[in-house]
């Protein structure tokens, strides 16, 4: 499904992956861990095609098979969520219509763009089975962090993509809301969908995720099963202090040690 081979890219004048190979195949549930800074944000734009890599003979990077992406069709495959297009959103877009942007890949409502009502039920469905008890009129600006981050994965979800793709899922949320969107993110693993996530917390990585990626100075510094991967060890190793790992139930902890 994603196929990486020799890539290298820069944001702006600094230079973030220097030859990096990656591949993540169909319905895989992939969970990229690194401190900030270490490329995971940067790695998602040149998947989601907002960044480009370096040309460069025998480097390539492939989504769906194909070097060569229709961006709308992209968007119809890959549902993207993060805080960066949180606080880039619309503020002044219904609720209601954050959700219906989805179908036509707008970042809100605008006058050209006229849904019809199977887009709107639709919308209103997934709303309703994301557990939003948001008024639908209501403005964007005026929800609290969980509600728009609900509201953005309705909009990832609105064209039933293949792969879901979230950057640091539960940042700026509170316990409650946290734990309400990862038993969402939990929910949708059970649709033969692929998921990928960034994070610098293990908490974060549900039980359903199964392949952990370590990412350090925009170095993959270790790809494997999830429990070869989230150990006390390696942890230790990618953070630079030493950390305890625990695991209950198909979740893992860490701590201070």
């Amino acid at each position: 499904m994603i196929d990486l081979n020799q890539v290298s890219a820069f944001q702006q004048q600094t230079q973030v992956f220097d030859r990096v190979s990656l591949h993540i195949g169909y319905n895989e549930r992939v969970a990229i861990l690194g401190p900030n800074g270490a490329g995971k944000s940067t790695l998602l734009k040149l998947i989601n095609r907002e960044l480009y890599p370096v040309e460069r003979e025998g480097s390539y990077l492939k989504l769906f098979g194909d070097e060569t992406v229709n961006l709308w069709a992209l968007r119809s495959k890959i549902g993207f969520v993060s805080q960066d297009m949180q606080e880039d959103y619309t503020p002044y877009t219904s609720a209601l219509d954050v959700v219906v942007s989805g179908f036509f890949g707008a970042m809100g409502a605008h006058a050209h763009l006229q849904p019809n009502e199977e887009h709107i039920t639709l919308a209103r469905n997934l709303m309703q089975q994301l557990g939003s008890d948001i008024e639908e009129q209501r403005m964007f600006q005026r929800l609290s962090t969980g509600q728009k981050r609900r509201l953005l994965l309705a909009r990832a979800l609105v064209h039933h993509p293949q792969a879901l793709i979230l950057d640091e899922p539960t940042s700026g949320l509170d316990m409650g809301a946290s734990l309400g969107l990862l038993s969402l993110m939990r929910n949708f693993c059970g649709e033969d969908r692929a998921m990928i996530i960034t994070t610098h917390h293990i908490d974060e990585i549900i039980p359903e995720i199964d392949r952990v990626i370590l990412i350090s100075q925009g170095k993959l510094i270790a790809d494997g099963p999830k429990r070869e991967i989230l150990t006390s060890e390696k942890l230790s190793a990618l953070y630079q202090t030493e950390l305890q790992v625990s695991e209950n139930n198909g979740w893992y902890r860490c701590w201070h040690a």
